[in-house]
């Protein structure tokens, strides 16, 4: 049971590298925009059966034309939702307290922000969730967010929630990553790709 993963197009906050939360609802750039074509017509190409998306802005505009190049609604799941980051929200790393910051590079699960969802708990949401949607035993496109995807990553796979950033430095925008889910729960799922750009 394979999954198709893609973060959402790139937003107005990416050349500033700002935080963008499970509370921050942000548009598209243009550049955005046009991953979100690019990626409905891969989708349709592989013959995508399902396409889900986050309920923020950025994940649903980026999943609508796959949807409607597939010919499938557009479901919304609001645990698919990205992480939210606190007092980090709508900052930089730079921009925060030089110890909170330090902290959270140290280790990010141990010392998430001040006032954040713990990754625990969105590494846990990211794989149940996913877990739900291989279990459709279809081809089910994924839209939704870096930290949240990477969390539910390392948790599928076996890897400690505290090395997601080391593990998976980011996950491009537009860029498809592909798992394989197995039935078993107690098994580790498989990374067949990772970052992949749609043509």
């Amino acid at each position: 049971m394979t999954l198709l993963l893609a973060r959402h197009g790139q937003t107005v906050w990416h050349a500033e590298n700002r935080y963008a939360g499970g509370h921050s609802d942000i548009d598209l750039t243009p550049a955005g925009v046009l991953q979100a074509e690019r990626l409905a017509s891969w989708a349709r190409k592989r013959g995508v059966d399902a396409v889900v998306a986050s309920p923020l802005r950025r994940a649903v505009e980026t999943a609508r034309p796959s949807a409607l190049a597939c010919e499938t609604e557009l479901e919304i799941i609001d645990d698919l939702r990205e992480v939210g980051f606190g007092v980090a929200e709508g900052h930089t790393l730079d921009e925060l307290d030089p110890d909170v910051a330090a902290r959270f590079r140290a280790d990010p699960a141990a010392h998430p922000f001040p006032g954040a969802e713990h990754p625990a708990a969105a590494a846990q949401r990211a794989a149940e969730t996913l877990r739900a949607l291989a279990a459709r035993r279809s081809t089910v496109l994924v839209v939704a967010h870096n930290t949240l995807l990477r969390l539910g990553l390392c948790t599928l796979i076996g890897l400690p929630v505290a090395r997601y950033r080391h593990v998976f430095p980011r996950l491009e925008n537009g860029a498809v990553t592909e798992v394989a889910v197995p039935a078993d729960r107690a098994a580790p799922a498989a990374l067949l790709s990772l970052n992949v750009p749609v043509p």
